[in-house]
């Protein structure tokens, strides 16, 4: 009877060390940061690993919401600033273009622009980060830009410069 008493301490002692260590290595799986916090590696924060830098979204430039008018229509607004990144199925007289840039270790610059479009399919109103400057876009106006091109030389091969210089040149 002592025996038998013994065995059913001695498998108590094991299921609850087992217990513990169970909670233990459950305990050691959470997180003490929210995701949005997360940073990620350590190693990631030193200046000299690289970083890529990461470009999502349409590109929205001031020069291009500059060109923008009230009362374009969908198609020129697209040629302009491309496909919206995001077009709702139930409002679409609403488009958004989404930016976003993270150079290397520096922080990701957020940019949003909604355009707002009427009935018949105009544009109504310009929302966002960037708005339309008409005075800068005149300062940006295009300048005539002449171009002169050299002229093409003919650039010899080995073998081309070879033969010419035994006196056998070849026939084009």
């Amino acid at each position: 009877m002592q025996t038998r008493c013994f065995l059913d301490m001695r498998k108590l002692v094991y299921i609850s060390i087992l217990g513990c260590l169970v909670a233990l290595a459950t305990a050691g799986c959470s997180r003490d940061k929210k995701p949005e916090e997360y940073r990620g590696s350590v190693l990631e924060e030193l200046p000299f690993v690289y970083k890529m830098t990461v470009q999502q979204g349409n590109i929205i430039t001031e020069e291009m919401v500059d060109r923008l008018e009230l009362g374009m229509n969908k198609r020129q607004v697209q040629f302009l600033l491309g496909t919206p990144l995001l077009t709702d199925f139930f409002q679409t007289d609403r488009w958004d273009y989404t930016y976003t840039i993270q150079r290397g270790h520096d922080p990701m610059e957020i940019r949003y622009l909604t355009l707002y479009f009427q009935e018949d399919d105009s544009l109504a109103r310009i929302e966002g980060d960037i708005r339309p400057n008409p005075a800068r876009a005149q300062a940006r106006e295009p300048q005539e830009m002449v171009v002169s091109v050299p002229d093409y030389r003919e650039r010899k091969g080995l073998l081309k410069r070879g033969l010419e210089t035994i006196g056998l040149e070849p026939k084009d």
